[in-house]
């Protein structure tokens, strides 16, 4: 498959809508002031440069300008986004109708208690499911985001400590995070007033267990961080050894859930020994992910944990459901109101409509295609671990690289054939990673498609490295120096620049 680059076609030449501006041209008709603007505005507040610099363009060319750009982007409905890591579900369409239910659309987040009983039910049933579905009954679902759930956790647990230790838990201020931890972990240990001791990832790709007795012998743990499976898709089988080590220590153990889309129905972390867990709706229940939009990262924990939870706390007094702010132990509110109710309202219809037969069979599906891509993929490209695989397959580009190419070469072709890139060059404890996540949203046929790409690519590497090298050839920009384009972005356009000629400047 050898593509090259389209530079004729509109939706690839695609100017700036300054640049679609002619003069006189509008899209609108507004009615004469009925005032005359002198009592309309004050003086004062009114321009003065009679809006100089705002293109003057039709209907027409808004329409098809925005549309032009829109095919730029890759989106889950146009086709398999194995991101590792990152599970980018397909956000089911009937989650969206019920989402738009006007009685919950609708519904103002000042609205008294008496008036938003049909949220509050909703919310609370939420938690239940998810309770039942990690094994933990304390929850929270007013974290906005995974991380922000994730950082709730940790203080949490700070804040148990702080209760049962009293003046003798400031000498009990380390954290053991695993080599192979999402980014995040270490940083809500920091945020939470905890210091960060790495614990070793052994030959098969899972936790050291004598480097972890022997972090616990040091003394001082609060607890452990860690993923399950983890971050090489590794199911953890030492996990009940794992918690029990933590817990002979006095720490407790904090599971980072983004993974659990490998699990839900199949095993439950409070079943494991784990005190305190976040969620990811995104990953896990189908909300949508990305976008900059909001997101819910449900916090969960043990009985003994829960009193400690943000305020305010949904809770059942008969029929009725009422916000519990007088929790004197909690650590507080994290989240404005009560977190993102739409991302809520998605979820349960999530969980509904699957039921638990449907929930066990989603997390069956994961597994099964991300085998299955492993299984093709293993002859071509390394496999640093033998362990099968949970939810996400990882390789690495050793072979590749004794070609002359690299993951990220081999990222960028895959854009030619149609696919997003999977995740690169994360964990950091595989060279040159590719961790690639199906979902249990892509049938047999993307798959085939996806690894025949796979294997292609892999043939022109020793066919033709500079045709990698020099991918993508069929987007609208080619090869970014990506690094300056994140560090100098060109965000604002000047009537002075008369071709952009590249977006980091």
């Amino acid at each position: 498959m050898s593509i090259k680059k389209v530079t004729n076609h509109p939706t690839q030449n695609e100017g700036l809508i300054f640049e679609r501006s002619q003069t006189g041209r509008v899209g609108y008709r507004l009615p004469k002031l009925d005032v005359p603007v002198s009592e309309a505005v004050p003086a004062e507040l009114r321009r003065s440069d009679n809006l100089e610099g705002v293109p003057e363009v039709s209907e027409i060319d808004v329409v098809r300008h925005f549309t032009r750009i829109s095919t730029w982007n890759f989106s889950i409905d146009l086709g398999m986004y194995p991101l590792g890591s990152c599970t980018m579900k397909y956000n089911s369409r009937l989650n969206e109708k019920v989402a738009r239910i006007g009685g919950f659309a609708g519904l103002h987040p000042l609205a008294p208690e008496a008036e938003s009983q049909g949220a509050l039910e909703l919310i609370y049933k939420l938690q239940e499911d998810l309770a039942e579905i990690t094994g933990l009954p304390g929850v929270s679902l007013q974290p906005a985001a995974g991380a922000q759930g994730e950082m709730t956790g940790v203080m949490l647990i700070r804040a148990f400590l702080d209760a049962r230790d009293g003046e003798a838990s400031k000498d009990r201020r380390v954290m053991l995070i695993p080599e192979s931890a999402h980014g995040t972990n270490p940083a809500s240990a920091a945020l939470a007033g905890f210091t960060v001791k790495s614990i070793r990832a052994n030959a098969d790709g899972l936790t050291d267990m004598d480097h972890l007795r022997e972090l616990c012998d040091q003394g001082g743990v609060a607890g452990v961080m860690f993923t399950n499976p983890n971050t090489v898709g590794i199911f953890e089988k030492n996990i009940k050894e794992i918690c029990d080590t933590i817990h002979a220590a006095g720490g407790l153990v904090y599971m980072d859930g983004a993974n659990m889309n490998a699990l839900v129905g199949v095993a439950r972390p409070g079943d494991m020994g784990v005190d305190v867990i976040h969620l990811n709706l995104h990953k896990t229940f189908s909300t949508p992910h990305g976008g900059g939009g909001p997101g819910c990262g449900p916090c969960l924990c043990t009985t003994e944990l829960a009193p400690y939870l943000p305020t305010p706390r949904i809770e059942k007094d008969g029929d009725t459901y009422v916000l519990n702010y007088d929790i004197p132990t909690s650590i507080g509110r994290v989240k404005a109101f009560y977190g993102n109710f739409g991302m809520m309202v998605r979820a349960l219809s999530y969980i509904y409509t699957h039921g638990n037969d449907g929930l066990l069979e989603a997390t069956e599906t994961a597994v099964l295609n991300a085998r299955y891509v492993s299984k093709r993929l293993e002859e071509v490209y390394d496999k640093p671990f033998e362990a099968d695989c949970m939810h996400e397959a990882i390789f690495s580009h050793k072979h590749q690289a004794k070609k002359g190419v690299v993951t990220l070469d081999i990222a960028k072709r895959l854009i030619d054939y149609g696919f997003h890139p999977p995740t690169v060059y994360f964990p950091l404890v595989v060279e040159g990673a590719m961790l690639i996540e199906p979902t249990e949203s892509v049938g047999r046929s993307d798959l085939d498609a996806f690894c025949d790409a796979m294997i292609d690519i892999d043939r022109e590497a020793g066919d033709d490295p500079e045709l990698l090298i020099n991918a993508p050839h069929s987007t609208r920009i080619g090869r970014l120096d990506e690094a300056t384009a994140a560090r100098k972005p060109v965000l604002r356009w000047r009537p002075d620049i008369e071709t952009l000629t590249s977006v980091a400047g």
